[in-house]
């Protein structure tokens, strides 16, 4: 199955060609404004119930159905570029009056003059960016899309340090559009309209697989940013090498499974821990830590130097060149911080999917966590979210399987040999110490084990017989009331966090069926 993935190079770029590329960018930035202003339009006459005029609408294209006759509201991409396209040929695009030695005066429509000057694609794919961002907040409004909520979009504002467009690769007389190192010029990029860009990393790899059939190029993504040009190139490429990937498991009965952990190496589920006193702890169900990386916190270590150059931006007069200046020192400094949490992102990602074939994560609500003024800053520097979303897609590729723990599973206050909770843990304890058995061990590794052991109870138990036979006897160690049988009367899965009082709309954990003491396996 073929996989998506980009390849990002820096830009070397002669005066004229960074001209070009902003004229480029401005075309973009101005068909989203313009398709945005296309729907609002639409949408006016709609609630007005008037009919669009001629010129100032998307007339002639086929859109959705706003409920008014003669009034069309595009919200798809397809309908906004159709609605774009209808109108920059139209008389509101431009239009010149001629006027005739005998004093008549003609109308003559020209469209957008200047159109010709850049790529068709880049005001099509404006257009259907629009579309998503259209998407998106109707799906958010209406409670069907996950996530923080979406606002509608809004207005692109031009700016001389920031934008992107995007060009789609088009194969014609055997020839595509977009060439990586064509000619005797391997470091470089070739656009159709643009001409050949030069960057400053070497291109062979990505030369070496389109060579050979191994990827296939989707479409380029040009942007600017801390004073730098940079170009994005999507390819479709083919599965990794089977040396690369894991050696597929065997489904069946827990004996199975156990017979195929020692034949790799006596591993099974791996729990992954993030925290902010250690960015991963990961660990199996036996309790062997298998990874620990520490947060670098690249955000607090830059944010000295980053206070002074806002401050120096604070103190330039607006629209001075001493200001630009200032602005641009300013995003070279927010870049070095974010390509440090990157490397070290990848870094860590790439030693969990490349070492362990089975993982689980926790299904951490980040976006409710950002909400503690004391600990938001710290959160959004570590970066759990996009640690997460790495994971996940280097596994896919490498068919390994990656499991998400149940939010309201105490991973932390539990034990993880005896399966006591521990309720009053608090984030300055480092050490996990358990008052009924005497378990001594490091917090961050005491709940990547009992996310080991969740995993091998809700995996072993569903797919064969018994879970006491083989890896998924540590049931009892973490207290999982769904792995001991099925819970009658059950107020919650797992082992309940929140408890509410007797007598104030709720039930007590003792009159619903459940316990705080594990259950004997």
């Amino acid at each position: 199955m073929p996989r998506h993935t980009s390849f990002r190079f820096c830009l070397d770029l002669s005066v004229e060609q960074e001209r070009v590329l902003s004229r480029h960018v401005g075309a973009a930035r101005f068909a989203f404004n313009q398709a945005l202003r296309l729907h609002k339009d639409a949408r006016s006459a709609a609630y007005r119930g008037q009919p669009q005029k001629a010129g100032t609408g998307p007339d002639g294209a086929q859109h959705g159905d706003s409920g008014v006759p003669g009034v069309r509201v595009p919200w798809s991409g397809f309908d906004l570029v159709n609605a774009f396209n209808a109108w920059k040929r139209s008389a509101a695009a431009g239009r010149r009056f001629l006027v005739d030695a005998a004093g008549q005066t003609q109308i003559h429509v020209t469209g957008l003059v200047w159109r010709d000057q850049v790529l068709a694609q880049v005001f099509e794919e404006a257009a259907v960016d629009l579309g998503r961002g259209l998407k998106a907040a109707a799906d958010s409004l209406a409670r069907s899309r996950k996530g923080p909520t979406v606002r509608f979009p809004r207005f692109k504002k031009k700016s001389p340090t920031s934008g992107s467009f995007r060009i789609r690769n088009k194969i014609g007389k055997g020839r595509s559009s977009i060439r990586v190192g064509d000619g005797d010029r391997p470091r470089s990029v070739t656009l159709s309209k643009i001409g050949t860009l030069r960057v400053r990393e070497d291109t062979r790899r990505l030369r070496r697989m389109i060579a050979t059939g191994r990827a296939r190029i989707v479409f380029v993504t040009v942007s600017r940013g801390a004073s730098r040009w940079w170009i994005s190139i999507t390819v479709e490429a083919a599965d990794l090498h089977p040396a690369m990937r894991h050696t597929p498991r065997r489904a069946g009965a827990p004996s199975q499974v156990v017979a195929d952990d020692i034949q790799h190496g006596g591993q099974g589920w791996v729990g992954v821990d993030r925290g902010l006193h250690a960015l991963v702890v990961a660990g199996a169900s036996d309790g062997v830590e298998v990874l620990r990386a520490d947060n670098q916190r690249a955000m607090r270590r830059g944010l000295p130097r980053l206070r002074r150059l806002a401050q120096a931006v604070s103190r330039k007069e607006k629209g001075s060149k001493n200001r630009q200046k200032a602005v641009a020192r300013l995003g070279r400094q927010h870049a070095r911080i974010r390509n440090r949490r990157r490397h070290v992102l990848h870094q860590v990602s790439n030693q969990l999917v490349k070492n362990h074939d089975r993982l689980v994560l926790e299904d951490l609500n980040i976006t409710g966590m950002r909400s503690n003024r004391t600990l938001s800053r710290a959160i959004s520097d570590a970066a759990w979210g996009e640690l997460a979303r790495q994971i996940t897609y280097k596994q896919a590729w490498r068919d390994g399987h990656v499991l998400l723990a149940d939010r309201w599973f105490p991973s932390s206050k539990t034990c993880s040999a005896c399966g006591a909770l521990r309720k009053g843990l608090t984030l300055k304890d480092r050490t996990f110490e358990c008052g009924e058995c005497g378990l001594a061990l490091d917090r961050d590794l005491n709940a990547a084990v009992n996310l080991a052991a969740w995993a091998e109870n809700h995996t072993l138990t569903t797919r064969a017989g018994t879970a006491a036979e083989g890896a998924g006897c540590g049931a009892a160690r973490v207290g999982d009331r769904q792995a001991a049988g099925p819970v009658t009367n059950a107020y919650r899965q797992d082992t309940p966090t929140h408890h509410t009082p007797p007598g104030r709309g709720g039930k007590g954990l003792d009159e619903v069926g459940t316990s705080q003491t594990a259950p004997t396996a």
